[in-house]
């Protein structure tokens, strides 16, 4: 356990992506977040609402506006938080005025809350078991560093009592049981050794081996803190729906790798051309090509 203790380190410091930025606004807002996955859990469920979950909140089930599920910095999440209630984080939105996000923005947000009080934390891009029966649907969560029991704990800080009680989920949500979330390289794993259908992988109306590649890569990133939208696309994930075997060779070495590899393993794979997030990706939902700058 040394070798990820060592790895975990790299995690306790924001990304790009995870960096709330400079407005004194926003760092007036983070005042009295406490340094804990049980305290955090909480403040962001009362911050974020997500967006195939309104109803069971009472809201209406119309389109989100897309501006607001395209923010990718956490820094803009919470500069949009603070424009619909601008009360401190700690104070729970009524569910009218939260974010409207996905597991994605649950994750990332609670990965940079807990960054920045050094501890180490990173959102994983996979499946969740918990969804849908023998269905493996896309989804995020984070995983934080827990140096009393010397290993990663995966939480779904997105399943609070409301989503918890219409799954029927037993299991602590911030504790996940061991297979309840796939990581899109363990996903990958399983298709190529018969373990699992690929059309079982997916979401909505896609499904199949290309979705479990485009989420192994999407992995692949977050690993290198550039935690992106379930429906951004670059390099590999836009050569469309057919994986050839040169294709499965890149992705069984980026499943292996994101599996438990070294760093140093993650961050060579990642400086691939086809791999690697460009200054500007594609909005698969929004259909536009978007500028999200260099790292």
């Amino acid at each position: 356990m040394r070798t990820q203790t060592n790895s975990a380190i790299e995690y306790a410091t924001a990304g790009p992506i995870t960096d709330f930025g400079n407005d004194p606004k926003i760092r007036d807002a983070l005042d009295g977040v406490p340094a804990s996955i049980t305290a955090v859990a909480p403040i962001v469920q009362g911050l974020v609402v997500h967006e195939f979950w309104r109803s069971h909140y009472g809201l209406p089930e119309t389109e989100p506006p897309i501006t607001d599920v395209e923010r990718r910095r956490v820094g803009e999440i919470a500069g949009r938080i603070l424009e619909l209630d601008g009360r401190p984080f700690v104070e729970a939105r009524e569910p009218n005025a939260r974010f409207v996000g996905n597991c994605r923005t649950f994750s990332t947000l609670t990965c940079a809350l807990l960054r920045r009080h050094g501890i180490a934390a990173r959102a994983r891009c996979g499946f969740g078991t918990y969804f849908e029966q023998n269905r493996f649907v896309d989804h995020w969560i984070v995983e934080w560093w827990n140096r009393d029991a010397d290993r990663w704990v995966q939480s779904d800080v997105q399943l609070d009592e409301v989503q918890c009680a219409a799954l029927g989920v037993s299991f602590d949500p911030l504790d996940l049981p061991v297979g309840a979330f796939v990581s899109g390289g363990d996903g990958w794993r399983m298709c190529r050794n018969y373990e699992a259908e690929p059309q079982h992988f997916g979401i909505l109306d896609f499904w199949g081996l290309w979705f479990v590649r485009d989420n192994t890569v999407r992995d692949l990133a977050a690993l290198n803190k550039m935690e992106l939208l379930p429906w951004d696309g670059w390099g590999i994930m836009l050569a469309g729906r057919e994986v050839d075997a040169s294709v499965c060779s890149l992705i069984d070495e980026v499943a292996a790798a994101t599996a438990n590899g070294p760093a140093t393993l993650i961050r060579s794979l990642y400086d691939r051309e086809t791999l690697r997030v460009p200054s500007t990706v594609t909005s698969l939902r929004a259909g536009s090509r978007v500028h999200i700058g260099e790292r």
